[in-house]
């Protein structure tokens, strides 16, 4: 399986209201576990640096990752960036 990135920063605004933001997160998780069967979710991380949010998932479908992060952007209130990951042992073997 491919693993990707997905890089998410939130419109301005997006977490004014905490509880507002919460519904629309579980939202976006309910609405990629229906529509992107093929996309498994390994972790998520809230960060402080230039994107709010890493999201790590694999897949071998890579229109089923676009279509994750679609719905990332629209319902999350998101701009987002998706990233092809090699692990770093398999990188330096192609170097």
């Amino acid at each position: 399986m491919t693993t990707y990135i997905i890089l998410s920063k939130f419109h301005p605004g997006a977490l004014s209201d905490s509880k507002e933001f919460r519904e629309r997160a579980a939202t976006v998780s309910a609405k990629i576990r229906s529509e992107c069967p093929a996309v498994t979710w390994k972790e998520s991380f809230g960060t402080t640096g230039c994107y709010d949010v890493v999201d790590i998932v694999e897949s071998d479908d890579p229109r089923q990752v676009d279509k994750a992060a679609l719905i990332i952007k629209k319902y999350g209130l998101s701009q987002v960036e998706i990233m092809f990951a090699t692990p770093w042992k398999e990188w330096l073997n192609m170097l």
